[in-house]
């Protein structure tokens, strides 16, 4: 297919064709990241920039690398001791940066929808790397694009998405992918960390993390998100880790294939024991190696490369 989109805002508006075509072109530049020269001039005279308004470590990192073996230009911007801090809107900052000739503008931001403001008040491509709680599109291709590597498919898994659904913009993004794929998913946790209707997003919900152990071919663990709570969602961390926690005695009653997932950071001992994170059916690294590649794939696409 020829890839028609200026953005990249969410997987709610992206078709199941248009999902796999990033998979597709992601596996192509997997390759290069093998090679003694880990590198290729398919963004050579493009410019990106990395507009990042909350602190991340590997979704920023990984845009820098993939726009750098792609050959891009790359600029990078934090809020800290930047105009921003000094009272100017994000649309100004970016139209005075845009100004400077960048082609794509990859934006990290606190508020849900930033990412399609941006979009609708300037010109070059706009690249979602997580805004709010809302979506975080390249986080739900790249474990969409590790779950389809190990397991061979997508359609006709079981999916249990586990923890602090409510607050995760990575739940989301799976959820949209994960479904429109064929998958079939779960979101599984304490009922006073998972939406109102979500069940309207077309998955189940359970809140009994054996029976998901049980039932599921990937669990997706997440990260408590306790810098985004108000309150106290559960009665107490060492409650939460007994019944929502994966250990190792716990892991005995999942299928012997079960894949264990986690977008990072990992709260190790909380959502994953140590040995669990660090053993044979966790995929948590190669989901770190596949996002460059994921990466390289939208820049390459939006920049209009590929047809």
């Amino acid at each position: 297919m020829n890839w028609t989109r200026k953005h990249l805002l969410g997987l709610e508006e992206l078709s199941a064709e248009e999902i796999v075509h990033i998979l597709d072109i992601a596996s192509g530049f997997k390759e290069v990241s093998t090679r003694s020269i880990k590198k290729v001039p398919a963004l050579n005279g493009r410019t990106v920039v990395n507009m990042f308004f909350e602190n991340s470590t590997r979704t920023n990192l990984s845009f820098q690398l993939a726009a750098r073996r792609l050959s891009a230009d790359l600029l990078t911007f934090s809020k800290s001791g930047t105009s921003v801090s000094k009272g100017e809107t994000l649309i100004d900052t970016a139209k005075n940066i845009e100004a400077m000739g960048v082609d794509i503008m990859v934006l990290r931001h606190g508020a849900a929808g930033a990412a399609k403001h941006l979009s609708e008040n300037i010109d070059c491509s706009v690249v979602n790397a997580g805004d709010g709680q809302h979506e975080h599109p390249t986080q739900g291709l790249l474990d969409l694009y590790t779950i389809r590597e190990v397991r061979g498919k997508i359609a006709g898994l079981k999916v249990g998405i586990v923890g602090d659904i409510a607050h995760s913009r990575v739940a989301r993004s799976n959820i949209w992918g994960l479904t429109k794929l064929g998958a079939e998913v779960m979101v599984v946790g304490p009922s006073t960390l998972i939406p109102r209707d979500i069940e309207k997003m077309g998955v189940t919900v359970c809140t009994d993390m054996d029976q998901a152990i049980r039932e599921c071919d990937v669990l997706n663990m997440l990260r408590i998100q306790f810098e985004r709570q108000d309150g106290a969602p559960f009665p107490s961390i060492r409650e939460y880790i007994q019944l929502f926690g994966v250990t190792e005695s716990r892991l005995k009653q999942a299928k012997p294939d079960v894949t264990i997932m986690h977008p990072g950071p990992v709260n190790r001992g909380i959502e994953l024991s140590p040995e669990v994170a660090d053993g044979p059916r966790s995929v948590i690294l190669r989901q770190v190696t596949n996002g460059l590649a994921v990466r390289m794939a939208v820049l390459f696409l939006l920049a209009g490369v590929d047809g």
